[in-house]
């Protein structure tokens, strides 16, 4: 009985797309009806509520600048106490209630805030608008982690620095590290300094997940308070998104609003086990799932690096989407970094470009390799294609080029490869060699066989030596994978022509061991992956 095949391919399912594949855009459409509304709201509601949101300014910033008057925000920083410290809570707090009650906000609060003893620091989640900041004021103006550039905004900056802020720059490469330990300061201070407030998301979302918790919040390990917000309002008007309205777009449609309503529910602290405290992307997963559940929401591993991708694809003249990987999960799971991943963006968008909406069909995929489609290519491609859609996008081939092409880019393997090709063996490839293997291999025509060729023959001497070979499959991993993948169909087709027994194995595992035996007993570089 001859070996069986299976062409379902399995797949690791902790890298199958996340639950919510976008969640940095916001399609809010406005109807007829909505619009004629917002109109006539707005013509009177507009002028009142900007007559009374100048009034409210102009009484906050004098007060704002004698509470912060001659007091430090850089070096030894200490803790507004006394004076100051009523002022901002007793004056500065109802002042911003007021600023955000003539925007026309309705503040619902649920559930019970703990003290700076019990809890040090609060997560808030999901971050998904400018508006956000009245959690800040709800919460009693706690600390909050903020741009040095925010300082600089008019009247803004000075309400800001009464929060005393942890100050990030983006200059300073030991910002990050400088960050983490104020924060660590502040919250094992046993209740010297008030509440540290965290949006641990770091960007903003459209609420329908929770993306992956940046792990300030969580490195002191202290007891973390999650503070959760919604905005239930049938009219979106606040979403604030990569992909979606402007933030004056949105202003201008939140105060043409009757009202908006936002709720803001403190949940139980979340105290940190010992392992959590050791570890805090433990303690952030555990905080996150708490938040995920309580908002019936699903978790997903985007990050900020995935926006900052989405701008790289729009750059590249891809679509913003192409670029969304979940960077958390692709980075940890492939060992990859941000800039490898933009590196792929760059090399991805080579073969997208003359494809519409930014992913590879297998005809687009030939014309990349210069060859045509054949049994071979078709198996590579559906090892690239992981949902099986007949196109590949830019998550896919960033798992196909790192779990399936980088390892078959082994010295063993490319050596095997060239003598395939140098059948007299005598350490190079000629034209004629070159051109029999790929046309009785892979029906390459004569045409791009002489473009392929030339493109490998590096110094144009007529022949291809194994360091020319070896470069261009590192800077080609498709084409080390493709004959791999061709020795396999070989291996089958002579296992079944023979009728010899065999076991039954998956095609995407067989293809990652390589021409070797099937039962070599060698993990590949996939199964090493912790997945």
């Amino acid at each position: 009985m001859p070996p069986q095949r299976i062409f379902a391919l399995p797949r690791q399912q902790s890298l199958l797309l996340p639950a919510v594949i976008n969640p940095f855009v916001q399609e809010t459409k406005l109807s007829k009806a909505d619009i004629i509304k917002c109109v006539l709201l707005g013509i009177f509601l507009v002028p009142i509520r900007g007559i009374l949101l100048s009034l409210v300014l102009m009484i906050t910033w004098p007060v704002a600048v004698i509470t912060t008057f001659k007091h430090p925000l850089k070096g030894s920083v200490e803790p507004m106490t006394g004076w100051r410290r009523f002022m901002c809570r007793r004056v500065m707090a109802p002042l911003g209630r007021a600023y955000y009650f003539a925007m026309g906000f309705r503040v619902v609060v649920k559930g019970k805030q703990v003290s700076s003893r019990e809890a040090p620091i609060l997560a808030v989640a999901p971050h998904s608008t400018f508006f956000d900041g009245i959690v800040c004021i709800v919460a009693g103006l706690p600390s909050t982690v903020s741009r040095v550039e925010n300082l600089a905004t008019p009247i803004f900056g000075r309400c800001v620095r009464c929060l005393q802020p942890v100050l990030v720059s983006r200059e300073r490469t030991d910002s990050r590290k400088n960050t983490i330990r104020e924060i660590e300061k502040r919250a094992k201070s046993e209740g010297v300094w008030p509440q540290v407030l965290i949006f641990p998301e770091g960007t903003c979302t459209n609420r329908s997940c929770l993306i992956t918790f940046k792990l300030g919040a969580f490195i002191p390990g202290v007891p973390v308070q999650p503070v959760i917000m919604r905005y239930p309002n049938k009219l979106d008007t606040v979403t604030w998104t990569w992909q979606g309205f402007s933030s004056k777009t949105l202003l201008l449609l939140t105060l043409c609003q009757l009202y908006t309503t936002v709720e803001i529910e403190f949940l139980p602290p979340q105290i940190p086990t010992e392992e959590e405290k050791k570890s805090a992307p433990l303690f952030a997963s555990t905080v996150r799932r708490v938040m995920a559940e309580a908002l019936g929401v699903p978790v997903t591993d985007h990050t900020y690096e995935d926006c900052r991708l989405m701008i790289s694809a729009g750059e590249l003249t891809l679509p913003m989407e192409a670029g969304l990987v979940e960077f958390t999960k692709i980075s940890r799971k492939l060992n990859l970094k941000w800039e490898n991943v933009q590196k792929e963006l760059e090399g991805f968008a080579v073969k997208a470009s003359s494809c519409q909406g930014g992913r590879i069909s297998i005809q687009e995929f030939a014309r990349f390799l210069k060859l045509p489609i054949s049994p071979a290519l078709e198996e590579l491609f559906a090892l690239f294609d992981r949902d099986g859609d007949g196109t590949i996008d830019f998550r896919e081939y960033v798992i196909g080029v790192t779990i399936l092409c980088r390892p078959a880019n082994t010295e063993d393997v490319l050596r095997m490869a060239f003598k395939l090709f140098d059948t007299d063996e005598d350490q190079r490839i000629t034209r004629l060699e070159f051109s029999a293997l790929l046309r009785s291999a892979l029906g390459v025509s004569d045409l791009n066989m002489t473009k392929l060729f030339k493109e490998i023959d590096a110094d144009a001497s007529g022949f291809i030596t194994f360091a020319e070979f070896e470069a261009f499959a590192l800077t080609h991993p498709e084409y080390a994978k493709l004959f791999t993948t061709y020795l396999e169909l070989q291996r089958y087709q002579a296992l079944k022509v023979s009728g010899d027994e065999g076991p039954e194995w998956p095609l995407e595992e067989a293809l990652l061991q390589g021409p070797g035996p099937a039962d070599q007993g060698s993990d590949s570089a996939s199964d090493k992956k912790d997945d």
